[in-house]
């Protein structure tokens, strides 16, 4: 990786709205490793497991709907990783793919089936000059192995194995 290539990877910021799983582990893996991070979450901070942790930098939307939040954080983001253990989208992560298309946003899928998903991400991220990545997923209760999917494929995809 480039010396100029890993500034613009230190700028980057990562957004999602706090739900279990794929969110959490997205911002988890930011505030351990020192990049920017935020996004929108419902009213009242909800997510499956009670309210959203404070120590998250989220803004509540008006309403409790988590429609809305998926739909602002695509819309107000570069593009959008939407990560899943299955290979097929559902529920949330499948509304997040039409608000992107809905938006023109881009948006790429990585599911655990795939060969290099870090490659695919690095790329992705490159070619679309992603500044804020709005990063997707289902939720701890649907698929319990996302969050590690999504902590292992932001390492090796932004250089960093351990924190800083």
């Amino acid at each position: 990786m480039s010396a100029q290539h890993k500034l613009e990877l230190d700028q980057l910021t990562i957004v999602c709205g706090g739900q279990t799983g794929a969110d959490r582990a997205a911002l988890d893996w930011a505030l351990a490793h020192e990049v920017n991070c935020g996004g929108w979450c419902p009213k009242g901070r909800l997510a499956e497991d009670g309210p959203i942790d404070p120590r998250y930098p989220l803004k509540e939307t008006p309403s409790e709907s988590y429609s809305e939040r998926t739909e602002w954080n695509v819309r107000d983001s570069d593009a959008t990783v939407i990560f899943s253990i299955a290979p097929e989208l559902t529920r949330g992560s499948k509304e997040t793919l039409e608000f992107a298309r809905q938006h023109h946003k881009s948006c790429l899928h990585l599911h655990s089936g795939l060969p290099d998903g870090a490659g695919q991400l690095r790329t992705f991220l490159e070619k679309n000059k992603v500044k804020v990545l709005n990063v997707a997923g289902p939720r701890n209760s649907q698929e319990p192995a996302v969050g590690a999917f999504v902590e292992r494929l932001l390492s090796e995809t932004l250089g960093v194995s351990r924190p800083r």
